[in-house]
C-alpha cells in the first residue's frame, strides 16, 4: 500500500481546529455588558454588586496592572434555542498558551455567589434553561493580572510592582457571547482528539496505529463539512470500535486526580493567591454537578483556610463535596512549604497547623504528604511525615534535575533517623497534566519500576496559577479508561492511589537522605531579607512559646495562645516555596518583610511581658537564656545573674598586623583586613591554611530561572575583594571596610573572651546587579565530608566529587551552622540568616589538604524581581575553632538566641532539663488543645545514641505524643524525674500533666 499517513493526519489537523471546534458552537447571539473599574484594592462582591456600571463594549480596553473590573453581563435567550443546549462564552482577551499567569475571572449571581472561573482554557458559563427563564445576568470580577513569565523568558520586568506597573491596561474584551452547544459534535471533537493523540504516541510499526488512522480517515469520510451538525453523528459510529477495543492486559494503571497547583505567592501577590483559590474551587464545584466521576485533590490548608473566611457559601460547597470523599483535601501542611530552609520546630508546625486544620473543619486525618513542586526535600522529612500520623509521599520536581536522572518514581524514602516513608514520583513529569495522548504515553514508557509495580499517579488541572481541571481533561480520562494502546485511565484519590501502590510494588526500592534537587540553588541565597526574617521569627517564636509557657506555670499569668497561633500562621504562610526561596516578584518580598516586622513587634512584646513577670522587680542585672545549653552560668532555658568569662581579649599591632587573643585563640588580621591566623592555643594547632574571610565576588548569569538558579560556571570567574577604604581597631574589635562597585561593605571582627570563636558582624549595603557575594574560609583540615544542619539533626555531604550525583552538589544548604573536619579536630561555620554554602577540597603544593568552607552572603539575579535584595543588610557568622559536632550545635543556637539582659529581682529556674547536651529541647509550651499541659520536644543532635534524664518542675503525668500531641505509649507517673533513651537524631515530643 501508498504511504499516505502524512496526507491524513494533515486533514484531520485541518478539520479539528478549523471546522469541527468552531461547529460546537453553531449559533451565538451577542450579550449586553456594562463595566465598573474598581479602584485600588480588590472589594467584596457586596460591594461590587452595588456599583455603578456603565456601558461597554467588545474590544474596549480595561485593566491596569493589578487593577480589577467588574463586567455586568446580561443575556437574553432567543425564543428558538428553546430546548437547546445553551452557555455563555465569556473572553477577557486570554493569551490562550497563558492560563493562571495572566488575566482571570470569577462569575458572580446576581446575589453574589460565586459561579465558576474563567481562563483561557475555560471560557463559558452555564446556563440552564429549565426554569423557562429567557434571561441571565452574571457579575464577572476581572482580575488584570500582568503576564509576568512571558514569551521571551527570564526578562527583568517592571510589572512585579504596583509602583513601578503604570496603569496602562494591558487587556481588551473579546467575547462576550451566548451560545448553543452541539453536544455530538463536542463528543466527535472529543473522540476524533483522543484517538489522535493516542495514535501519534504509538510507533509506525504497530498495527494499531494503523487501526486508527484509517478509522479517522473513515470519520473524515463521513462528515460533511457543509453540514457537520448533520453528519456527525453518523461520523462519530467511524470511531467507535477504534474507541472500543479494550486495553492490553499488562496495560499500565495511571490514577488520575484531579488537582489544581496553586502557589500561594509567586508572580502574583498573597492577596491574588486568595482570589485564584476561589476561581479553582468554583469550577470545581461546577465540574462535580456534571461529572460524578471526578476526584479533586486539593493541598495547603491555608488556601482552604482563605476560602472560608472570603467565602464561606463556597467553602461549603466545598465541605459537602469533601464529605462525599470526592473533594480530597491532602498534604497535611499549612503550605507546600520549602524543605530546605525551615527550621525544625518550623517544619513540624506545617504539619500539626495544617493536619490540625483539617481534622477540625473536615474531619479528616490526612495521609499523603503531597509537596510535588519544592525546590529538593530535607532528609529529616519522613521521621516528621510518619510522626505526624501521615504515611505516603509524592513529589514531581527531582524530574527536573540538572545531571543526573533519578532512578525511582515508586520507593521506600530513608531519612537520617532511619524512618521510611512510602513514596511516589509522577512519572508523567508533570503536576500539571491535561491528560493528553502524549503525557499518558510518556507517564508508562518512562515508569521505573516496570516489572516490579504497575501503577503511578497523574496530577492534572492547570496550576501554578490555578485553574484547575476542565471538562475536556476529563472527556479525554473517560475514553482512556479502558483503550487498547494507552495506559488505564482512573479517575480515583491519591489515598486509593497510595493504598493499591503499596499492595502492589513487590519490592520497593530504599533511597536513603535528601532529595537534593541538581537545579535551584540561588534559592539558598536570593532575597536575603526575607530568609534573615524567618530565621529571626522562627527563633523568636521559641522564645515566646518559652518565657511565656514559664511565666504561665510559675505565675499564672495567661498564656498568649492567639497571639503565638497568629505569629506561627505568618512565619508558615511565608515558608511557602515561592517565598522563603526568594523567587517571587517584588510585592511578594515587600509584604514579607512588612509582616515580619509585625511579627517581630507582636513577639518581642511577648518575650518582655513574660520575662519581666518571671525576674520581677529588682535592681539586679538578670540575663535570660533561651539557647538549650548553659553559657556563663546561666542555666539552659532558664535566667540568672551572669557571669564574665576569663580571660579577656586583647589587641595589638605587630609589623602591620592586628592580633586578636584571649588566652584560646591567637587571630592575625593583615594590612588587607583579612585573616591569615587563627591559632587554637589550646591545641597548638593553626586553623587556617590562607587568607580567610575573603569577600570574593562572581558574576552570576544562570541561563534560566534567574531568582532560582546558580550554574556551576558562575566559578570560572571570580573577584577577590581585597582593597581597603579603611582597617582601624576599636576597643578589642577590629573594622574593615571596603567598595565594590555601588555597594559597600563593613564589616566587625570580634574574639570574644573566653571564647573559641571569631565573631564577623557585615553589613552591605548592596547595589550590584547579576553577582554573587561568597564569603571564604581554608581550613587546614582533611575532610571527606561536610555536616550541614538541617531538621532535627544534620546530613553528611561528600566533599569530593567522585561522581556525577557528588559534583551536581556544588551549592548545599545548611541551617545555622555547617561543620567540617578529620577524626578528632575540626572547625565549624555558624550564622544568624545565611543557608547557601559551598566546599570544596585542594591538596596543597607542599603537601596537606585545605577545605574551603564558603558562605553565600547576597546576590543579584534581575528576574522576577529586578532590584532583588538591593539595600542595607547585616549579616553575623562566626568561626567556630577546634569543635565537633557538639560545638557546632551549641554555637549555632548561641549565635541564633543571644542572650536578653533585663532588670530584676531574681533568677528563673528552668521548668525543665536534660544532663545530656546530646539531647536538645528544642521546644517548650502549652498544648494545642488549651488544656495547661506542658508540651516538650526534643531530638538527639549527634547522630549517636543517647540517655538522658529529663528533670522537670514538679511530679507529673508523662506522655509521649506524636506531633500533633496525640498519645502514642499510655500515660505514666513521673516523680519529677524521667529516664529517656534516644536513637540517632530522634524526635521525641513529651506532654506532661501535672
Amino acid at each position: 500500500m501508498h504511504d499516505d499517513r502524512r496526507i491524513v493526519e494533515d486533514r484531520l489537523d485541518r478539520v479539528l481546529a478549523e471546522r469541527l471546534l468552531p461547529a460546537v458552537h453553531p449559533h451565538t447571539a451577542p450579550c449586553d455588558v456594562a463595566v465598573w473599574h474598581a479602584p485600588g484594592e480588590p472589594v467584596p462582591a457586596a460591594e461590587a454588586l452595588r456599583a455603578d456600571y456603565r456601558p461597554t463594549a467588545v474590544g474596549e480596553p480595561w485593566g491596569p496592572p493589578w487593577g480589577t473590573s467588574w463586567f455586568r453581563i446580561h443575556a437574553e435567550l432567543p425564543a428558538s434555542w428553546a430546548g437547546r443546549t445553551v452557555e455563555a462564552i465569556v473572553d477577557l482577551g486570554f493569551d490562550q498558551d497563558r492560563p493562571g499567569f495572566q488575566c482571570e475571572g470569577l462569575a458572580h449571581t446576581p446575589d453574589g455567589r460565586p459561579v465558576k472561573g474563567l481562563h483561557p482554557r475555560n471560557t463559558h458559563l452555564p446556563v440552564s434553561t429549565e426554569d423557562g427563564a429567557r434571561t441571565r445576568t452574571w457579575y464577572v470580577e476581572a482580575a488584570a493580572n500582568p503576564l509576568i513569565l512571558g514569551p521571551r523568558g527570564f526578562q527583568p520586568t517592571p510589572l512585579g510592582d504596583p509602583a513601578t506597573a503604570g496603569d496602562r491596561p494591558l487587556y481588551r474584551l473579546h467575547r462576550a457571547d451566548l451560545a448553543v452547544v452541539d453536544t455530538t459534535v463536542r463528543d466527535l471533537l472529543h473522540d476524533a482528539e483522543v484517538l489522535d493523540q493516542l495514535m501519534r504516541e504509538l510507533p509506525g510499526t504497530d498495527p494499531r496505529r494503523h487501526e486508527i488512522l484509517r478509522a479517522l480517515e473513515r470519520m473524515l469520510d463521513r462528515l460533511d463539512l457543509h453540514d457537520i451538525a448533520g453528519t456527525a453523528a453518523h461520523a462519530r459510529t467511524a470511531l467507535a470500535d477504534a474507541l472500543a477495543r479494550p486495553a492490553h492486559p499488562s496495560a499500565h494503571v495511571l490514577s488520575a486526580v484531579g488537582h489544581a497547583h496553586i502557589d500561594s505567592a509567586w508572580l502574583w501577590p498573597l492577596r491574588e493567591t486568595v482570589r485564584k483559590v476561589a476561581r479553582t474551587t468554583a469550577n470545581v464545584c461546577a465540574l462535580m454537578d456534571t461529572d460524578p466521576d471526578f476526584v479533586f485533590a486539593m493541598s495547603q490548608a491555608q488556601q482552604l483556610a482563605w476560602l472560608r473566611d472570603q467565602h464561606p457559601a463556597l467553602f461549603e460547597r466545598v465541605r459537602a463535596r469533601v464529605a462525599e470523599g470526592r473533594f480530597v483535601p491532602v498534604g497535611g501542611m499549612w503550605v507546600e512549604a520549602d524543605t530546605n530552609m525551615p527550621g525544625g520546630e518550623a517544619m513540624a508546625r506545617q504539619f500539626t497547623f495544617g493536619k490540625r486544620f483539617y481534622l477540625e473543619e473536615f474531619g479528616i486525618d490526612t495521609q499523603e504528604v503531597w509537596l510535588p513542586d519544592s525546590f529538593g526535600y530535607s532528609a529529616a522529612l519522613p521521621q516528621l511525615v510518619a510522626l505526624s500520623g501521615s504515611r505516603w509521599f509524592l513529589t514531581q520536581k527531582i524530574s527536573w534535575n540538572q545531571t543526573n536522572r533519578f532512578p525511582h518514581h515508586t520507593f521506600w524514602w530513608e531519612g537520617i533517623d532511619g524512618t521510611r516513608v512510602f513514596t511516589h514520583f509522577p512519572p508523567a513529569d508533570t503536576y500539571n497534566a491535561e491528560l493528553t495522548g502524549a503525557e499518558l504515553a510518556h507517564a508508562q514508557r518512562n515508569f521505573a519500576e516496570h516489572g516490579h509495580a504497575t501503577r503511578s499517579l497523574i496530577p492534572f488541572g492547570h496550576g501554578d496559577g490555578g485553574g484547575g481541571p476542565t471538562r475536556e481533561m476529563l472527556a479525554r480520562a473517560h475514553r482512556t479508561a479502558d483503550l487498547e494502546g494507552a495506559p488505564r485511565v482512573r479517575l480515583e484519590s491519591p489515598a486509593a492511589f497510595f493504598t493499591a501502590a503499596e499492595a502492589d510494588h513487590r519490592n520497593p526500592a530504599v533511597w536513603s537522605g535528601e532529595l537534593y534537587l541538581e537545579l535551584h540553588r540561588g534559592t539558598y541565597t536570593s532575597q536575603a531579607r526575607t530568609k534573615q526574617g524567618n530565621r529571626r521569627c522562627e527563633h523568636l517564636l521559641r522564645e515566646a512559646e518559652l518565657w511565656s509557657a514559664t511565666a504561665t506555670l510559675r505565675t499564672g499569668a495567661d498564656y498568649p495562645h492567639d497571639e503565638l497561633e497568629q505569629a506561627w500562621r505568618t512565619v508558615l504562610l511565608h515558608q511557602f516555596h515561592d517565598i522563603l526561596p526568594g523567587s517571587s516578584i517584588a510585592w511578594v518580598h515587600r509584604d514579607a518583610e512588612a509582616a515580619y516586622a509585625r511579627t517581630t513587634t507582636a513577639l518581642t512584646a511577648l518575650i518582655d511581658r513574660a520575662q519581666q513577670r518571671l525576674c520581677g522587680d529588682g535592681d539586679s542585672t538578670v540575663t535570660f537564656n533561651a539557647t538549650p545549653h548553659a553559657h556563663d552560668g546561666v542555666p539552659a532555658l532558664g535566667a540568672a545573674t551572669a557571669t564574665d568569662p576569663r580571660p579577656q581579649t586583647t589587641a595589638e599591632r605587630r609589623d602591620g598586623t592586628i592580633v586578636l587573643d584571649n588566652g584560646l585563640l591567637r587571630v592575625m588580621v593583615d594590612h588587607r583586613g583579612l585573616l591569615t591566623s587563627v591559632h587554637d592555643l589550646t591545641a597548638d594547632r593553626e586553623a587556617l591554611a590562607g587568607p580567610a574571610n575573603l569577600l570574593q565576588l562572581h558574576p552570576d548569569h544562570p541561563n534560566a530561572w534567574d531568582a532560582w538558579d546558580i550554574d556551576g560556571f558562575y566559578r570560572h570567574q571570580v573577584r577577590d575583594l581585597t582593597d581597603l577604604d579603611a582597617l582601624y581597631v576599636d576597643g578589642t574589635d577590629v573594622h574593615v571596610h571596603r567598595a565594590t562597585g555601588r555597594s559597600r561593605i563593613r564589616q566587625r571582627l570580634s574574639l570574644p573572651p573566653g571564647a573559641r570563636h571569631l565573631d564577623i558582624d557585615t553589613d552591605v549595603d548592596w547595589h550590584e546587579t547579576e553577582a554573587l557575594l561568597k564569603a571564604a574560609f581554608p581550613l587546614d583540615v582533611h575532610a571527606d565530608r561536610s555536616a550541614a544542619e538541617t531538621q532535627f539533626g544534620h546530613v553528611f555531604r561528600p566533599t569530593h566529587t567522585n561522581t556525577s550525583w557528588e559534583a551536581a552538589k556544588f551549592e548545599i544548604c545548611a541551617h545555622r551552622w555547617l561543620h567540617v573536619g578529620e577524626p578528632g579536630y575540626g572547625h565549624a561555620l555558624v550564622n544568624d540568616s545565611t543557608y547557601g554554602h559551598d566546599v570544596t577540597r585542594d591538596t596543597r603544593p607542599g603537601g596537606g589538604t585545605t577545605t574551603t568552607v564558603r558562605l553565600s552572603l547576597l546576590r543579584a539575579p534581575r528576574f522576577p524581581d529586578p532590584d532583588t535584595d538591593h539595600g542595607p543588610h547585616h549579616l553575623r557568622y562566626r568561626l567556630v575553632v577546634g569543635a565537633g559536632i557538639a560545638a557546632a550545635v551549641r554555637e549555632g543556637y548561641r549565635i541564633n538566641l543571644p542572650p536578653r539582659r533585663r532588670t530584676g529581682g531574681h533568677d528563673v529556674a528552668p521548668l525543665v532539663a536534660v544532663d545530656n547536651d546530646a539531647v536538645v529541647v528544642e521546644a517548650v509550651k502549652l498544648a494545642d488543645d488549651r488544656s495547661g499541659d506542658l508540651v516538650l520536644r526534643l531530638y538527639e543532635s549527634r547522630g549517636t545514641r543517647a540517655r538522658t534524664t529529663l528533670t522537670l518542675d514538679g511530679p507529673a503525668t508523662v506522655t509521649t505524643t506524636d506531633l500533633l500531641e496525640r498519645p502514642l505509649d499510655p500515660p505514666r507517673h513521673c516523680p519529677g524525674t524521667l529516664d529517656l533513651d534516644l536513637r540517632p537524631f530522634q524526635i521525641l515530643t513529651v506532654r506532661v500533666r501535672r
